[in-house]
Order: C-alpha cells, then structure tokens, then sequence
C-alpha cells in the first residue's frame, strides 16, 4: 500500500535542555520534521491521544535509572494512540488502532514490532478509546499490581491511599472498595475532595493542604492502617508511617513530592517505625507486572459496567499544548489523568 501522501509532515516535541528544578516551556521545542519512507515491515502511524506522566520528569535528567534518560535535541517519548494510515507489515492494516511508546509527535514510522494493536473488541460499549492510556492502561495496571501483588491487599483492610484523584490512585480506590475494604484518599483540593467522596464513594477523602492533615489521618484510621499506596511521598509518607499498622504494607508507585527538588531532601524522620511496626515496604514499576494485564482488565471492565470505576482527564489539544500540560501535571493544575488530543479519531 502506497503512504498517505495527506501526512508526510509531523510536529514533535524536543528537549532543548534539562531543567533544573520544575520544567520550564523553554527547556521545550516544538521541531517539524519529514516523515520518512515506509519500508518493508514498518507501519506509518498517526497519533492520536499521548500520555504525560509524572515519571517522565526523571528521564529528563542525565542520571541512571531503570529507563534511559531522553536524549537533547531528540523527541520526547511516551505512550500513545494512534491509528495505521499505511502499513507494509502483515501485522498492521490501515485503519487499526495501535499503542506505542511514540508520543510527543503527531505522526511516525516504526517497524511493526514497536507497536501493539488495540483489541477494542473486549471494551465496554460507548467507552472512549483513551482510557487505554489512563485507567485501562499502565495507570490501572499499577494500582491493581500495588494492592494485590506487592501489598497482598485482602478483603475488609484499611486503606490509605495518596493522590487519590490521580490515575493510579483513583483505580486503588475503586479496587479497594470492590473487595470491601475502608478507603481513604487524599487529594490537593476542595474539588477534588469532593470527587472523591461523591463520585468514588471512598470512605474518607482529606485535603492534604488542610493544616491539620496529620490529625485527620489519624481520626480517619483509629486503629490504624493494613495498606498504603504511596504516590506522593513527603509529608504524606511521614503521616502514614506513624499511623500503620503493625506489620502493615506499604507499595511505593511514586513520589511525585520530590521530582523536581533540585537537592535531595532528607527522608521522614520518623523511618524507624519501619523496624518498630515490622513493616514491609517494597518498590516497582508496572513493566515488571505484565503479566497480570489480562486479570485486571477483566476486573476493571467489571467495574467499569457497574458504574464503580470512575475517571477524570485533563486534556489539552494539539502538540503544541504538550510542554505546558507537563508543568500543569506538576504544578496541581491537572485532574486525573493527563492526556494530549493530536488529531480526530
């Protein structure tokens, strides 16, 4: 099949230099590039929907970690939605929808290999095709590998979960909730407070800019906390630890509190209720978790039908918006999972 002759141009989204502290637009470009030939085995893709996630500000440094940082002067990466507009693959057909970790650019030719086609066939009617980059994709994957893997999570359990209104946090809720267990959230502002209670139906939902937070945590958890999952870290992370449980769990997601620190701050300085609670605190990211995609979804398509799993996206439109809807994500300004519209479906 001959190339869309329609699409031969593509905006991306460069680093221009590695930020120091909370990214800035100009540590950003915005670069026009020619979309190449489509070759023998590859795929030319249009995106669709792109991801921001908050552990792509660690790429943006020059450090090791278990991801290579991005590269300056070269596309940021990140997963997206796109759709086959020409393919020289047996794999791919125009028309099909795919998932890769190509975002950051309005269009791009891969080798098929690169690429996972989208089985909407399995989704619920009337869902949008982006929640495969929110609460169906990685973000669901991590909660539900939080709660019932790293956290042994069981029925009737007392919960806390940090940044609750996030993707990650807003899938523990519902999961939480499913299994009978009690669940408190916590989240930045009075509005998203609110969500929580009204449209998650958690038990308690706190305010973690309220002066008085650690006591309301305490009130929350009388008898103390089974699981936490932790996304944020700081003075969250110090509050939860000395209201755990003895040999209570901790899975740490993320701990967005510190990714733009230019130093590193020194940790709570309560950490030897780790040894006097016995508790048991473990690290991970979803890629190593694979495994449990399939079960998941099959309980989160569940959810989904019974009305118990909810979402919240905040969207912004056009390659162009994709710097600024980084900073948002870490500036507070963002609700739920945030997302970048490239073009119509």
């Amino acid at each position: 099949m001959a190339q869309t002759l329609s699409i031969n141009l593509s905006k991306e989204i460069h680093l221009a230099s590695r930020p120091i502290g909370l990214p800035k637009l100009n540590d950003f470009i915005l670069v026009e590039k020619k979309i190449p030939e489509v070759k023998e085995e590859e795929v030319l893709v249009q995106n669709i929907w792109m991801s921001v996630d908050p552990y792509m500000r660690g790429r943006m440094d020059d450090s090791p970690s278990y991801i290579p940082p991005f590269k300056l002067d070269s596309p940021l990466e990140g997963s997206a939605i796109g759709k086959v507009i020409s393919s020289k693959s047996t794999k791919f057909t125009e028309g099909e929808y795919v998932i890769s970790m190509f975002g950051w650019r309005e269009a791009f030719v891969s080798q098929a290999k690169y690429l996972k086609k989208l089985n909407l066939t399995d989704m619920p009617n009337s869902l949008p095709i982006e929640l495969h980059l929110s609460i169906l994709g990685n973000a669901g994957l991590t909660a539900y590998a939080a709660l019932f893997r790293i956290a042994n999570l069981k029925p009737s359990e007392k919960v806390f979960i940090s940044g609750a209104t996030g993707a990650v946090g807003s899938v523990a809720c519902a999961l939480a909730k499913s299994i009978g267990c009690y669940v408190v959230g916590t989240a930045g502002s009075e509005e998203k407070r609110k969500w929580l209670e009204k449209e998650l139906k958690i038990d308690v939902a706190i305010n973690y800019n309220d002066t008085r937070f650690s006591e309301s945590i305490t009130q929350a958890f009388p008898q103390g906390i089974d699981v936490y999952l932790e996304n944020a870290g700081g003075e969250q992370l110090r509050v939860a630890l000395d209201n755990m449980k003895q040999f209570g769990r901790i899975a740490f997601s993320g701990m967005i509190d510190g990714y733009n620190n230019v130093t590193q701050k020194p940790g709570p300085s309560n950490l030897f209720q780790i040894i006097k609670k016995s508790l048991k605190l473990e690290g991970f990211i979803s890629t190593n978790h694979q495994d449990l995609n399939e079960s998941f979804l099959n309980c989160a398509y569940q959810l989904l039908n019974s009305g118990k799993l909810k979402w919240n996206h905040s969207v912004s439109e056009g390659i162009e918006s994709s710097p600024q809807a980084m900073i948002d994500l870490f500036t507070g300004k963002s609700f739920g999972k945030t997302l970048v519209k490239l073009s119509a479906s």
